[in-house]
């Protein structure tokens, strides 16, 4: 097999794949499911069983598609579709390259090799692969990578950068005291923003997001009271979720005057999510994108740095 030292000048990473079979026309968080390798059908696994006579029994298509689709249902959607672009990026390379179908997968060290050394300048040059030997490739790639590929680091919320926003806040205010708590609750719970906002404010689902009925009263191994919040589906755990907690604090960052204030101020049913409030047009869920966009008018107007959710 000849693959070429370079890449074409027609290849553009993101254009679509050459049409295939194998490949159909699908949302990337779908490509791992659907885009299937040429030749003998890997996907007809025999497994040894245990008797010592190393009998084999075959594993049906229908039972393998069983075990896979359990088995995605433990990663996130955004995990499918990063995965499925970077599917996308290397069938594309192929097709530039005139690389047969046979000869991608299981793929070649040197194909491997051509198609990273091409991504180089691209990506970020994050790559997960264990193999020795591609790993001067891998540091070759992360030291030539693009400085508009790189995210710059986030800085942290303090006590003292939330007070400041909360002199800026009016927390009689439906949408205010929202964020104010939901601020507040993230960042004692240690939580990632996502698990308290919903992406949208149409998408709330009582299996992922947290409801009013997801908050109890407890106390930690000390004895001391604490507020417990179950979160149904978590990066970690999204089949089970997992609990987190804060206590109650000293001073303006209060967490559990900021939620009480905002139960008081959003009345809803308990199953509605945690921070829903009082929309002019009715109750609408607290969205990721709303927090931040109030977080970035307050920061502008109190003279704070750039603020990003994953500081909290």
């Amino acid at each position: 097999m000849t693959i070429p030292a370079t890449t074409p000048k027609s290849y553009k990473p993101g254009l679509t794949p050459r049409p295939s079979s194998l490949c159909p026309h699908c949302l990337a968080r779908d490509r791992l499911r659907l885009w299937s390798p040429s030749g003998t059908n890997p996907r007809l696994l025999q497994l040894a069983a245990a008797s010592d006579s190393q009998q084999r029994a075959e594993i049906t298509d229908a039972q393998l598609d069983h075990i896979l689709d359990v088995m995605r249902s433990s990663w996130e959607q955004s995990m499918k579709e990063t995965y499925g672009a970077g599917l996308l990026v290397f069938h594309v390379f192929c097709d530039a390259n005139n690389i047969e179908e046979d000869q991608r997968c299981p793929v070649a060290p040197t194909l491997l090799l051509t198609f990273l050394s091409n991504c180089t300048g691209s990506y970020s040059g994050m790559w997960l692969i264990s193999a020795d030997e591609l790993k001067a490739i891998l540091d070759g790639a992360k030291a030539r990578a693009p400085e508009s590929s790189k995210q710059p680091k986030c800085l942290p919320f303090t006590p003292d950068v939330l007070a400041s926003i909360q002199e800026h806040l009016n927390l009689n205010e439906p949408l205010d005291a929202a964020v104010y708590a939901c601020l507040m609750t993230t960042f004692y719970c240690i939580a990632r923003l996502g698990e308290f906002t919903v992406k949208t404010v149409k998408n709330f689902d009582l299996s992922k997001h947290i409801p009013r009925r997801g908050v109890s009263e407890a106390t930690d191994r000390h004895g001391h009271p604490i507020t417990k919040f179950h979160i149904p589906s978590t990066k970690t755990a999204p089949i089970a979720g997992e609990d987190t907690f804060w206590a109650e604090q000293d001073g303006p960052t209060d967490p559990k005057a900021a939620l009480l204030n905002h139960l008081h101020v959003n009345i809803a049913s308990d199953n509605s999510h945690l921070f829903t409030w009082k929309h002019p047009k009715g109750t609408r869920l607290l969205s990721k994108k709303e927090l931040t966009k109030c977080v970035a008018s307050v920061a502008s107007i109190a003279s704070l740095p750039d603020l990003k959710g994953h500081g909290l």
